[in-house]
């Protein structure tokens, strides 16, 4: 599709209105988009922040209200650690070389999972990053890192159980609200469109509790290659869904 075509396509998506006001993403597919021409994994996860780059240009072009972009989980750090390092470092620059461009757009970057548990290298880059961008009223970037969906229950929970012991919160009174107030995602909106590249058919233990009526978008193009279009076709079509909630 050409770049007016594209552009029409926008303002088609515009002019349709019902955008999700919250869109995650599982950016799935580097390693495969590596090994079909002959590359390291590495190189993969390099052409995939080109594709973040698309799509946070893409949202913010439409006015999506969050990003959460799936970047690092948990179980990641099972993998080579020639790869696991090659990831951090790649994170770390990254974040260093496009912090003035996020604040130049009005982008506001969070962060979502256990930071703590990153170098202090990083964890200083990323707060940099948070801070520079804190007062941003733009698309909210939200960066899942170092994040596994059933250790944010298993977290809640764990404050929720020192509250009750402590008693400020009378177990009683304890509902599915409160309940996220627990959470990592705390004041984020539950995502409205949950999309996922390279085809795979699994949340992946990504936002668990939060997507519970999330809709769901599958593609079978690969992160690297996932374009401004293949966004905005994961969202035309949502918009011509009929989200139901459990009613009739």
């Amino acid at each position: 599709m050409s770049k007016d075509g594209i552009a029409e396509f926008k303002e088609k998506i515009l002019k349709k209105g019902n955008l999700p006001t919250h869109i995650a993403i599982i950016m799935d597919g580097n390693g495969r988009w590596a090994k079909r021409r002959g590359l390291p994994r590495t190189a993969g996860h390099k052409a995939g922040v080109k594709a973040v780059k698309r799509v946070v240009k893409a949202a913010g072009d439409l006015g999506i209200s969050v990003l959460t972009l799936f970047t690092f989980s948990q179980e990641n750090w099972r993998r080579p650690k020639n790869e696991v390092s090659a990831i951090m470092k790649l994170l770390y620059e990254t974040t260093k070389r496009e912090i003035n461009e996020l604040d130049k757009n009005n982008v506001k970057l969070i962060t979502t999972g256990r930071i703590e548990e990153f170098s202090p290298r990083r964890r200083e880059i990323l707060q940099e990053a948070r801070e520079r961008t804190k007062n941003n009223t733009g698309l909210i970037l939200n960066l899942a890192l170092n994040y596994g969906g059933r250790t944010e229950i298993l977290d809640a929970v764990k404050k929720i159980a020192g509250d009750v012991k402590n008693k400020r919160l009378d177990p009683e009174e304890l509902s599915e609200e409160i309940f996220s107030h627990y959470l990592y995602t705390k004041g984020l909106p539950d995502p409205d469109l949950l999309i996922r590249t390279s085809g795979e058919m699994r949340i992946s233990n990504f936002l668990l509790w939060q997507t519970s009526y999330t809709e769901l978008y599958i593609t079978d193009v690969l992160w690297p290659n996932f374009s401004a279009k293949d966004f905005y076709e994961a969202i035309w079509d949502y918009q011509n869904r009929e989200r139901r909630f459990g009613r009739v």
